[in-house]
């Protein structure tokens, strides 16, 4: 068994004793220290700094595509980058991940290096923790999203960069053994996903290549290619696009030059950057 691997079960069995009318082994000192945790993260949640206005190369954006990063550097104006309701979900996202790290050192594993700041190749990020020595990142994720961590897919679909991220750290420390320890934001349940070395990007290379494509005068190749939309010839953008506030600039030369094309089904909006069958649902214009 991995360092990691019997953190959700011993969770999982610690809390299942509150049914058999066992307390749980919480001490005051621990609710203190959670308290804190869950303040600090609460005050920096509500405080913006320089850092998230201004454009900067960090680790938790350094394994995102190239592309998508070549477009924010140059995305001068950032008002209005995230809504209300979004932030909202930031807010109870960080406090979730505090009580998750509760529930791990309850359960009887070693919390390290919360919150460490790190640097590789100039490159600055901090840690969430280590778990029993190895780097931990830990998430809060909507159903869809738990399922790439459950079921081992977030290598095909990683829009956010976390393997870059997670990789980053992993170098910085001289350990290649961590995974995310994600929790279920609608059900409650809990995964420990532990990618294999070959999922994660050589953060050295990945690193100077995106330094390199930032200062490229076009922007780098596209992210991810288009798919098909049914089987009538249309094609649309992946999930991985479909999200990214830059799809409409980057694909401004779709649809034969007039853009993509945006349509409203009943599982939400589709891009299209080829119509060769107009669909018979509503066109968002």
């Amino acid at each position: 068994m991995s360092k990691l691997s019997n953190v959700v079960p011993d969770i999982y069995n610690m809390l299942e004793k509150l049914s058999d009318g066992e307390p749980l082994p919480i001490t005051e000192e621990e609710i203190d220290k959670t308290m804190a945790s869950m303040k600090e993260a609460i005050m920096h949640w509500a405080t913006p700094r320089k850092r998230d206005t201004d454009f900067t190369v960090r680790m938790s954006n350094v394994g995102k595509p190239s592309r998508q990063m070549w477009f924010e550097k140059r995305d001068t104006d950032k008002s209005g980058d995230v809504d209300g309701a979004t932030q909202i979900k930031f807010l109870y996202g960080h406090v979730l991940e505090e009580l998750v790290l509760m529930l791990v050192r309850m359960a009887g594993h070693n919390v390290t290096d919360e919150q460490k700041e790190v640097t590789v190749n100039g490159i600055v990020g901090h840690m969430d923790c280590k778990i029993n020595g190895e780097v931990v990142d830990v998430k809060s994720a909507s159903k869809f999203a738990f399922n790439k961590f459950r079921e081992g897919r977030l290598a095909q679909d990683d829009p956010f960069g976390y393997l870059g991220q997670l990789a980053g750290y992993e170098e910085a420390e001289g350990t290649k053994d961590g995974g995310f320890l994600v929790i279920n934001k609608e059900s409650g349940e809990l995964c420990m996903f532990e990618p294999d070395d070959l999922d994660k990007p050589n953060i050295t290379t990945k690193i100077n290549t995106l330094l390199g494509d930032l200062e490229l005068d076009k922007p780098p190749e596209l992210c991810y290619n288009p798919i098909p939309d049914g089987k009538k010839g249309n094609m649309k953008l992946p999930k991985g696009c479909s999200w990214c506030k830059y799809k409409h600039e980057c694909h401004k030369d779709s649809n034969d030059g007039q853009g993509l094309r945006t349509f409203k089904y009943s599982t939400g909006y589709t891009y299209l950057t080829e119509v060769v069958s107009e669909p018979k649902v509503d066109e968002i214009l």
